[in-house]
């Protein structure tokens, strides 16, 4: 006997869910929608996280028309900033500290592996079915009538349940194999398990990740280091030869483990920068391997510096290592490279001695410099140009190494260097 499909409604959920001023944003969107005769959807990881009973504030919507129409109507009635992209039939709406895409439902073609899609307007239906994963590949009605009612035509509700990240067909990871690492995001982010068959898809295709540019993977890489705990995701794909896919001599091992909680420890109370994450991840490659690395990924220049100064300083260790370093001798082994550099060498560093050298350097020492100035150094007699620079260099050592405490001693010091100077 036919039994009829079963209808959820998350209207109840969304409202429970979600900040007052969002609903009412999306109840306002959905009528202006309405009037237009077109058909509006929420989307994506908003859906997902709406059954997982997940907060996610990140508003995705698909209309089945023209997304760009619809957000400058929106923002009209409501005093919102819109930002469009014609290009690709999207929209940015932004109103106080909130905001929501919208974009034209679209289906799409790929005409070789890894390259970007060729889009066109299309139906829900369409749109959900170019989705990486079944549990993003559900959509929530916006319009009046049909307010809350989930759309979930992969069966992307039943594989939350199950705890399962599946792909939506077999070429999924050969169209775009980004969607490897973010199998491996979402597997390890929400404790799921990629299912069975589409982790045989993900090893048989992970050459496919050649087929992909530098910046793609650097961007999903990038999300996964802002992840709660990126290490996880990392030791999963270097378990599926995923990570090694960057360089092949990096690891997501007990020691990065490790070193990312210490990083979170150190960084209390905020979370580490991705960046000093990158850094720990690359800190075990040599000086080459760094440059290869960087080079493939496209890292910025002020990114690749840090990884290049990192290496550096690691190659100092072993001077770092002696006990009772003077203080200026640590600060001539440390100054003028930047926090990152500086905080991952103290996590990496291989002797307690290095570590608290770099630490006395990061704490104390980095701030210490001579009470005098340049302009005061002219006026006890010393000259301009390099003989300034030198001086106060000297005036900081002094400093650092405690031979002189107060201002006045400076000036004494000064004066006794251009006595000296004389003769």
């Amino acid at each position: 006997m036919w039994k009829m499909p079963e209808v959820i409604n998350l209207a109840d959920r969304m409202q429970e869910q979600l900040p007052a001023n969002l609903i009412d944003f999306i109840r306002k969107v959905g009528d202006v929608a309405q009037k237009r005769q077109q058909r509006l959807y929420l989307v994506g990881g908003a859906v997902r996280d709406l059954l997982l009973e997940r907060s996610n504030l990140d508003l995705d919507l698909v209309v089945e028309g023209n997304a760009i129409k619809l957000a400058q109507e929106m923002a009209r009635g409501n005093r919102a900033g819109v930002t469009t992209h014609p290009r690709f039939g999207t929209a940015k709406l932004q109103w106080g500290n909130r905001s929501a895409d919208i974009a034209t439902a679209r289906a799409e073609t790929y005409s070789r592996p890894g390259a970007l899609p060729t889009v066109k307007p299309g139906t829900i239906t369409d749109d959900l079915a170019r989705r990486d994963f079944t549990i993003n590949a559900m959509a929530v009605q916006l319009n009046p009538l049909h307010f809350g009612v989930l759309i979930d035509p992969h069966g992307g509700r039943r594989d939350l349940k199950k705890k399962l990240v599946r792909v939506l067909h077999e070429r999924s990871f050969t169209d775009d194999a980004t969607r490897i690492w973010r199998a491996i995001r979402y597997e390890q982010r929400l404790d799921f398990r990629i299912e069975s068959s589409t982790l045989k898809l993900l090893k048989r295709d992970t050459a496919m990740l050649a087929t992909v540019s530098g910046d793609r993977i650097r961007h999903e890489l990038e999300i996964v280091l802002k992840e709660e705990t990126p290490e996880k995701a990392l030791h999963r794909a270097d378990e599926l030869g995923v990570l090694s896919r960057l360089h092949h001599s990096l690891r997501g091992d007990d020691w990065l483990e490790k070193t990312f909680a210490m990083a979170r420890e150190r960084c209390l109370p905020v979370e580490p920068h991705p960046q000093l994450y990158l850094t720990l991840l690359a800190y075990r490659l040599t000086a080459e391997a760094i440059e290869n690395f960087a080079s493939y990924l496209h890292l910025p220049k002020t990114s690749a510096q840090v990884l290049r100064d990192t290496a550096v300083i690691k190659a100092k260790n072993k001077e770092l290592s002696a006990p009772g370093l003077a203080p200026s001798l640590i600060c001539n082994f440390l100054h003028g490279y930047g926090l990152t550099s500086l905080t991952a060498s103290e996590l990496c560093a291989d002797s307690p001695n290095a570590a608290e050298h770099i630490s006395l350097y990061l704490n104390v020492l980095r701030h210490i410099n001579p009470a005098l100035s340049g302009e005061d150094l002219k006026k006890l007699g010393v000259p301009e140009g390099p003989k300034i620079k030198e001086v106060l260099q000297a005036l900081r050592e002094a400093r650092l190494d405690g031979k002189i405490s107060s201002k006045w001693e400076e000036e004494e010091m000064v004066r006794g260097l251009m006595e000296s100077s004389k003769h």
